[in-house]
């Protein structure tokens, strides 16, 4: 028999009656998942609550910083006569500078001046050993008392010769030979004259004076060194009262300066430090210089200052206001307290409310007439006295609350009232100032 034939067993029939059914879910399980789901549902609600606090804490923090007061500095726009003026960097040179070398040889003797000290013309400072030129002299003059001596003997024996030919005694020929001896000598003499006067010059030079009034510098050369004429320079002597100062200004602003001059003679000249913060000196406009530069393309002028305070020195070098128009009534402010816009330049105006005792920012568009260094002149949008911010100005916006304080002064004058040199202004501000 097969194992296709074989029957089924009992034993299997049994096994498949007896297989367990899939268990269904209980309420413990459902209560757990419940449980789940209530918590996720929580934990999201919970941290949306939270972020919705923290949104309203920022907002309220944010309006709180809003309504604070913002503190800036603020100077009042002023009315007042300005210059209107060309600037340049300027060198100072003293109006007259002389080195001293000796016009003879010799041994230098001990100096006369203390190193810097105010010297006039014609005094005594230097001394070479005079006594090869003493003797140089005195020999001169000996030669000269011989030569005149020579002359008398040669002029008496022309005058017998010439009454003896007179009266016919002697020839004409030995007339003359003593009267070319007579000649003779009255040239020797006018040489040894020529001879005295050297002598007497080079002994002169021996004393060495001052050609000027100035202030001396220091010695070159100590004593007892043997000097070489025309060769050793002995010390610098320059002039300060007054001195010079000498600076380029471009090829096209010659013109407007030249005429300038020759209508009203003499321009004023200020020159101010390093820092284009404090003056220095007032003095005039003496001349430009007959040609251009073609280096550079500028003309070289040439100012003249009294510098009785002695202000200025050789070699410094400073800034130069050529003041071309003075302003009585120019309206300025700070060039700090200028912005730009969409609209142009604007300022922010403070308005106070002294019954609230508080202080609000505005924007106030302006009309710019040109820049002057460190403040800038209006032609209108302000009027005289308004507070404009020179500090603090990039965290206002129209209707800011702010808190004022006088802006700072600098090189003893309150801003607004400085006038340092930045050079050519730009934008609308350079454009402005060519016009002028």
């Amino acid at each position: 028999m097969s194992f296709e034939e074989t029957p089924e067993t009992p034993l299997a029939a049994y096994s498949i009656k007896q297989q367990p059914s899939a268990p269904r879910p209980s309420g413990v399980r459902i209560v757990i998942y419940l449980v789940l789901v209530s918590t996720v549902m929580f934990a999201v609600w919970l941290f949306y609550a939270n972020n919705k606090k923290a949104a309203a804490n920022s907002a309220s923090q944010a309006a709180a910083l809003q309504n604070r007061a913002i503190p800036v500095q603020v100077t009042a726009a002023e009315q007042k006569p300005m210059p209107i003026f060309l600037t340049a960097l300027g060198t100072v040179t003293p109006y007259m500078s002389v080195t001293v070398k000796a016009r003879v040889n010799g041994e230098l003797e001990p100096v006369k001046f203390t190193e810097g000290q105010q010297v006039k013309q014609g005094e005594t400072i230097l001394v070479i050993d005079p006594r090869p030129y003493q003797a140089a002299l005195d020999q001169a003059k000996g030669t000269l008392a011989h030569d005149q001596a020579l002359l008398k003997d040669a002029q008496a024996e022309f005058a017998r010769y010439k009454a003896l030919y007179d009266a016919g005694v002697v020839s004409k020929e030995s007339m003359q030979a003593y009267e070319a001896s007579q000649g003779q000598y009255q040239g020797a003499i006018e040489a040894d004259k020529a001879a005295v006067e050297t002598a007497q010059l080079q002994l002169q030079w021996c004393t060495i004076k001052s050609p000027i009034n100035g202030k001396i510098g220091l010695r070159l050369v100590d004593p007892g060194n043997i000097i070489t004429a025309n060769t050793t320079n002995l010390v610098i002597i320059n002039q300060f009262q007054p001195i010079a100062v000498y600076f380029t200004l471009p090829e096209d602003k010659l013109p407007q300066v030249l005429r300038k001059l020759a209508a009203e003679k003499r321009l004023s000249v200020d020159a101010y430090d390093q820092g284009d913060t404090r003056k220095l000196a007032t003095g005039y406009l003496l001349t430009a210089d007959n040609q251009i530069d073609t280096t550079t393309g500028t003309g070289k002028l040439k100012a003249v200052f009294d510098n009785k305070d002695q202000a200025l020195f050789p070699n410094q070098f400073v800034n130069i206001h050529l003041v071309m128009e003075n302003r009585l009534n120019a309206l300025v402010v700070p060039s700090a307290a200028l912005q730009s816009g969409l609209q142009g330049s604007f300022v922010w105006v403070v308005d106070s409310d002294a019954a609230k005792k508080s202080a609000t920012a505005r924007m106030q568009s302006v009309t710019i007439a040109l820049a002057e260094g460190q403040v800038t002149i209006l032609d209108g949008g302000l009027s005289p006295g308004q507070n404009v911010v020179v500090d603090g100005a990039d965290r206002l916006k129209p209707g800011q609350s702010v808190s004022v304080s006088s802006a700072q002064k600098r090189g003893g004058q309150s801003a607004g009232q400085g006038m340092a040199t930045q050079g050519a202004a730009s934008g609308d501000q350079q454009k402005t100032k060519e016009k002028q």
